[in-house]
């Protein structure tokens, strides 16, 4: 999976890309046909803003944001979103698979 990290107004730090990627490899857990994430950091006056993009094989990008007082919560928050609609994801794929195969069995 390729990550691209960049920042808006803001440095990305080596401590900040080291907690994006421990995160990413989170993400290869649940799945590990997923092609790109691309993250955008920003800042606005108190706001710290982190955005998310995951393309996944076969279907619309997913895409999640979260904006928080700091950046490491917002980094957390939004990967939890991203988890949870991958999971999402991955349980319909799975019943639309079952779901198949049961209709063949039964009229095949």
């Amino acid at each position: 999976m390729q990550v691209q990290l960049s920042g808006q107004k803001i440095e990305i730090t080596p401590a900040l890309r080291e907690r994006v990627n421990n995160h990413c490899e989170r993400l290869t857990r649940l799945e590990g046909r997923l092609l790109e994430l691309t993250i955008v950091l920003s800042v606005d006056k108190l706001q710290q803003r982190a955005e998310g993009t995951l393309k996944v094989p076969g279907a619309v990008p997913l895409h999640a944001e979260a904006t928080e007082s700091d950046m490491y919560v917002s980094i957390d928050t939004l990967f939890d979103k991203l988890v949870a609609q991958l999971r999402k994801h991955r349980d319909k794929v799975c019943d639309k698979h079952q779901r198949e195969v049961r209709e063949e069995r039964q009229y095949g």
